[in-house]
């Protein structure tokens, strides 16, 4: 009998776990600063296995791809830029390895780091397109349920990944933005607010919208708030543990796992329907996590089958 899909058990009214970092994993196990995280798919394979397994021991439901910085112009700058698809494979490959039958390979497309012209930049639609059809087509050739086109500060970068994935692969799209709190309110870098960003997202297609990055839990918790007011579709909400601290010259997240668990129940009582973490998040976070939205089960919502 075929699996369900992800859009499939988020109709049954599952909270989906998401994971925590990639960033924060591959510092600790080696990843230099300045160097290439999505390399560690070719040179260090077992290093990205045993990240996504610990993830999904946890109790992450779904696990996303060491591809973030996937593209061909973010990997250019490490001289891998005719090894995108190649690099985007793999990463899909090593999280499938390690995934049960009922966890859900989700790929993960980051911002390419270029401007496009239309938002004032140098950059071709045309040729930013054809640089995400390379990442996508390589995350769906290995094994990947779906993508999430992350961290996005472009609503016009961010459609471009979509459009990509609808027209050249059968995958899932999930599409989220981050947002900074100003004077006026919540934007993107290049002036979306979260309901302007969200409607253009799920008008183009996408099946889940949301936020991620940029924030800890507490702001996350408030932007998922204006988003559910304005959109009843699918939301994901992947939080930093807190805004980065110096700590004794260490780079310290000073969220920890019970504190950011309570604010990812509120997430659930808003209406999020896959959480998870960002930057600065552990598999320690996500296991308290999941335990957590068991133990709260009676409220009204419940987390998805391992």
């Amino acid at each position: 009998m075929a699996q369900p899909t992800i859009l499939e058990r988020l109709a049954t009214g599952d909270v989906i776990v998401s994971d925590g970092a990639m960033g924060t994993y591959l510092q600790a196990r080696g990843l230099e600063p300045g160097g290439c995280p999505e390399a560690f798919n070719a040179d260090h394979p077992e290093i990205i296995r045993r990240m996504a397994a610990d993830y999904f021991n946890a109790g992450s439901n779904m696990v996303l791809t060491a591809s973030f910085g996937g593209s061909r112009f973010m990997l250019d700058k490490y001289g891998y830029s005719g090894q995108a698809r190649e690099f985007n494979r793999l990463a899909a490959t090593h999280a499938r390895s390690v995934a049960s039958p009922w966890h859900f390979v989700v790929g993960s497309i980051g911002p390419t780091g270029e401007i496009l012209q239309s938002n004032g930049g140098t950059t071709a639609d045309d040729e930013m397109y054809d640089a995400f059809v390379e990442q996508v087509t390589g995350l769906e050739e290995g094994g990947a349920d779906a993508v999430v086109i992350e961290t996005m500060i472009s609503v016009e970068e961010a459609l471009l990944a979509l459009r990509a994935t609808k027209e050249h692969t059968d995958l899932i799209v999930m599409s989220t933005m981050m947002y900074d709190k100003g004077p006026r309110g919540w934007f993107t870098m290049m002036g979306d607010t979260p309901a302007s960003a969200t409607k253009r997202l799920h008008d183009a297609g996408a099946d889940v919208v949301g936020a991620n990055c940029g924030n800890g839990s507490d702001r996350m918790v408030e932007i998922a708030e204006i988003i559910r007011g304005t959109y009843d579709g699918y939301m994901l909400i992947h939080s930093n543990a807190g805004i980065p601290e110096i700590r004794q010259g260490q780079i310290v997240y000073p969220e920890g796992p019970e504190y950011m668990t309570e604010r990812f129940l509120k997430l659930a009582d808003i209406g999020v329907n896959i959480i998870g973490g960002c930057c600065g998040t552990t598999p320690k976070h996500i296991e308290r996590f999941a335990e957590a939205v068991h133990e709260h089960a009676p409220v009204g919502y419940r987390v998805a089958a391992s």
